[in-house]
């Protein structure tokens, strides 16, 4: 299936303790030993260093001579990373029965049929996600077309064999898990991948007891129960969520360091939703029970979605960095246009490296909900605060912020001030007159008074344990579902759309927008009408710089008078005000409009009407966006890509009995269809 995903059939799953990543969540290349057989006849890719080989990695592009050659080199790459190949899928042509694709994969893909799960042997599978998809070219030569190179179980060359011949020691280890339990470390006794560790550096059941936490600074301190617990969740979400994605990342001893996963919605919802996302770390830096940190992204209602959950070790750089791989994983490689977070050093650091083109900037509302914890303590603290905030958020442009900064500072006697003077090195990520350019789709929160909520915000609090934050994590989701799918219906119903000024503007909107994104652009609109004054400041050709002067209310709710300029381009009917409300959250402002309506502008051009925002958007856009090759993906990409359409079906029909009937007839006609195909072939 997708890289990481654990497939099959899902009620053919018999144990999903299989996703455990490698110890420090990187990919490596393998070396053999010297006297490793190699087929004379086969063109391996590798090199020899001091007796051994050393095999390139399966990548995109490679090519072999015959079908023979390619399966001999995955099979010698195999042997000596620690795992065994078989052919998943093969492709002949219908008349020659010459074959010109395959996929080659490791043999704990997949997972038993159902009429398999009663025998007596015991389960190898793991639902590995590592392949190469291999096709004959125009040049009669075979290749790489697809690979993927993570395995979500421990490689080793006796690996397979230990999964049969586990007995005492293995009964041994799963004795010692409750007591070891105690330390508040989870060793994975109960994973079958643990059996098969060998002399890779697990821990051995005589050899030592329990260990302090404190000796273990880099693993995910859990009560007891909790293993059992993730165990459990795993399962019930494996049964129930054919596109379930987790990965687990564990130190060479066994012990749990981090843990990834994603549902089957919040991997659909990061194809239509992915273009701006908040990785929030607020119950790490806020030291709550539960290690926990989350990828939120914003769907066309403007609500917060879920793309992806992580419990990790700690705030340090190997942690966070694991979190990325790991979702880079899920995400197949698609980096987000816009990544949010907390201002830390680490996690700067760690993004940077993970997703290089991807702009990072620190959530305001965040920076401003610490702003007593940090200088609480100062003398004339309001004083301070109320100018700090003056300062942010009423800078238009980077020379009115340094001028206004430097009088702050200056005034208040605080320029040796720690956070202060962290603030301002890091403005360019922070401060709204810096990021005229960066598109927020509305999670800027650069507006007084607005927060980006934690997602779990009314289901977890510091003292929630995990066991607990687990059962309440289906119903957030069910919940945000509900909600998504409400609004939807409200959405399509021309009903729920009340105008409230003769603007053509808000008339054209009210057809396109979703009914909460209307609602705020319908704010702008009708705000208008306090903008008393548009002039002309500047004329370069078809380029004019307007003034539009707005009262608004100040301090003390005092009536004051602001200054707005707007750039407009006459012969491509562009327009940019230096609020940047475009920019920040996804619409046109009141400025920008009253400009349009002064050049006799009667509908907003299509390029400010963004298709995120649209009440039929999850329609229109593809489901894959990007994500596969729609005319070269296998059986995997199609059910993934089935499984979204379906999804959006289901979602649909759950909201009342009368959705449910006709979504259930709908299926109905779809399968009978699909099967008289069946019976065609």
């Amino acid at each position: 299936m997708e890289r990481g995903v654990l497939d099959g059939d899902p009620r053919a799953f018999e144990d999903c303790t299989g996703g455990v990543k490698e110890a420090d969540g990187s990919l490596t290349k393998f070396e053999a030993q010297k006297g490793a057989t190699v087929p004379e006849e086969s063109e391996v890719h590798g090199t020899e260093f001091g007796g051994r080989r050393e095999f390139d990695e399966p990548c995109v592009g490679m090519e072999f001579e015959t079908y023979e050659d390619a399966y001999n080199y995955y099979s010698c790459y195999g042997r000596e990373a620690g795992f065994r190949v078989r052919v998943k899928n093969s492709w002949f042509k219908r008349n020659s029965r010459e074959k010109y694709g395959a996929v080659l994969c490791c043999s704990s893909q997949g997972f038993k049929r159902v009429k398999d799960v009663t025998r007596h042997r015991r389960e190898t599978r793991t639902g590995c996600p590592a392949m190469i998809r291999v096709r004959l070219v125009e040049s009669k030569r075979w290749r790489v077309l697809e690979a993927v190179l993570e395995h979500n179980h421990l490689l080793g060359g006796k690996s397979h064999k230990t999964f049969k011949k586990a007995g005492a020691a293995s009964k041994r280890k799963m004795q010692m898990a409750d007591v070891n339990a105690d330390a508040r470390t989870v060793k994975l006794y109960r994973a079958l991948v643990m059996d098969a560790m060998g002399n890779n550096g697990s821990p051995s059941s005589g050899d030592r007891g329990p260990r302090n936490v404190s000796e273990l600074p880099n693993i995910v301190n859990f009560r007891k129960g909790d293993a059992q617990a993730i165990y459990n969740f795993f399962c019930r979400m494996q049964l129930m969520n054919p596109n379930f994605f987790y990965l687990m990342d564990v130190s060479g001893d066994g012990y749990l360091r981090n843990i990834f996963w994603a549902d089957a919605r919040s991997r659909a919802a990061y194809v239509h939703f992915g273009d701006v996302v908040y990785f929030d770390n607020t119950c790490l830096s806020g030291k709550f029970e539960i290690p926990l940190a989350t990828f939120i992204g914003m769907n066309h209602h403007g609500q917060s979605v879920l793309l992806g959950c992580a419990l990790l070790a700690g705030e340090a750089m190997q942690s966070y960095s694991w979190a990325f791989k790991a979702w880079t994983s899920c995400i197949s490689g698609n980096a987000p246009q816009t990544i949010i977070s907390d201002q830390c050093k680490v996690l700067q650091s760690s993004i940077s490296k993970a997703f290089p083109h991807t702009l990072h900037r620190f959530g305001l509302s965040h920076i401003m909900r610490r702003v007593p914890e940090k200088i609480g303590g100062l003398d004339n603290y309001d004083a301070i605060r109320r100018a700090l905030m003056k300062v942010v958020h009423e800078s238009m442009k980077v020379s009115e912020f340094e001028t206004a900064w430097e009088l702050m500072v200056h005034r208040f006697g605080v320029g040796d001030h720690e956070w202060l003077v962290s603030l301002y090195e890091d403005r360019a990520c922070w401060v709204p007159a810096y990021l005229k350019d960066t598109f927020f789709a509305g999670m800027a929160a650069a507006r007084p008074g607005e927060t980006v909520n934690f997602f779990f915000e009314k289901y977890v609090h510091k003292q929630t344990p995990l066991k607990e934050f687990l059962d309440k994590y289906e119903l957030a989701l069910q919940k945000q579902h509900r909600e998504e799918s409400l609004a939807d219906v409200e959405s399509r119903s021309s009903v729920s759309y009340e105008l409230k000024t003769r603007c053509s503007f808000e008339q054209q909107l009210s057809k396109v927008y979703t009914k909460n994104i209307f609602t705020k652009f319908q704010f702008e609109v009708e705000e208008m009408y306090s903008c008393f004054s548009t002039t002309q400041l500047y004329v370069d050709g078809p380029l004019v710089v307007f003034v539009v002067r707005e009262r608004v209310t100040g301090e003390g709710n005092r009536q004051e008078i602001k200054d707005y300029e707007v750039l407009f381009n006459r012969s491509e009917e562009e327009v940019r005000c230096i609020c940047s409300c475009f920019n920040f959250y996804g619409y046109l402002c009141r400025h920008a409009l009253c400009v349009l309506n002064y050049n006799g502008v009667e509908e907003i051009p299509a390029k400010y009407i963004l298709p995120r925002w649209r009440k039929d958007f999850k329609q229109l856009s593809s489901p894959d966006r990007g994500f596969h090759n729609t005319g070269s993906e296998d059986g995997a990409g199609r059910f993934g890509r089935l499984f979204r359409s379906a999804l959006q079906i289901v979602e649909g029909g759950s909201i009342s009995l009368e959705h449910y009937k006709v979504a259930l007839q709908a299926l109905g006609d779809c399968l009978n269809r699909v099967q008289r195909e069946t019976v065609k072939l």
